[in-house]
């Protein structure tokens, strides 16, 4: 007779019908597996997720990176710094590498994209649980090649690299994710002279991408995830 493992998860998204959503894929693995999906909770908020972390003590974390207050990286930080033993799982929309290096530097143990969420997710919780990280295999050979890169390397001590008062906003608002046009109206400046400071900031680290100025600052201690 095969035993079936309870698992108790808790889904962190702002979205209701995307919840639904969850609930039905996950009802379909635990009815098709070994395992059995319990959540235990659901939440829209930062605060309301570590309310029900605290009280239910999820094993698995399913975490949206835009929520209605505050945002998933917040809340990666903030369990990064307490006694959850979980596992985050980052489920977004968003695919560019900022996004996916944010989320690992922060403390996610895997990250799925929305549109891939049927072909992916079991692979992804299975991989999870394992205590390995899951990576889509579209971004996984990038996200190795340029840790690596930056673990083997001398980077310039901090101490060396003087960044502008400016340009430390530029950079702080970049590794949170925002776009050049967002940036400009964050800091009340022309797109262009967000373009000049980015040149600026890649020199300075020596890099040439905004990942990799992203990887860079947060190795460095210039920026907090």
């Amino acid at each position: 007779m095969t035993v079936q493992t309870i698992l108790p998860i808790l889904l962190v998204d702002d979205e209701l019908r995307f919840r639904q959503g969850l609930r039905t894929l996950l009802s379909f693995y635990s009815a098709t597996g070994t395992t059995t999906f319990e959540i235990v909770g659901e939440a829209a908020t930062v605060d309301q997720a570590l309310s029900l972390i605290h009280s239910q003590r999820p094993a698995l974390v399913l975490l949206d990176l835009e929520l209605a207050q505050g945002d998933g990286v917040e809340l990666l930080t903030r369990l990064r710094g307490s006694a959850f033993a979980g596992k985050v799982l980052v489920l977004s929309a968003h695919q560019e590498d900022d996004w996916v290096f944010r989320a690992m530097q922060s403390g996610a143990s895997g990250y799925v994209f929305k549109t891939h969420l049927a072909a992916q997710l079991c692979a992804a919780i299975t991989t999870v649980l394992r205590d390995e990280i899951y990576l889509p295999p579209e971004v996984a050979t990038q996200f190795f090649r340029l840790f690596h890169y930056y673990a083997g390397r001398t980077v310039q001590s901090r101490s060396r690299i003087h960044l502008t008062e400016r340009e430390q906003e530029v950079l702080h608002w970049l590794v949170r994710g925002a776009s050049n046009d967002q940036i400009a109206r964050n800091l009340y400046i022309t797109i262009a002279t967000v373009k000049a400071h980015l040149s600026a900031i890649f020199e300075k680290l020596q890099v040439t991408s905004r990942t990799q100025a992203i990887v860079a600052a947060l190795k460095l201690g210039l920026v907090q995830a």
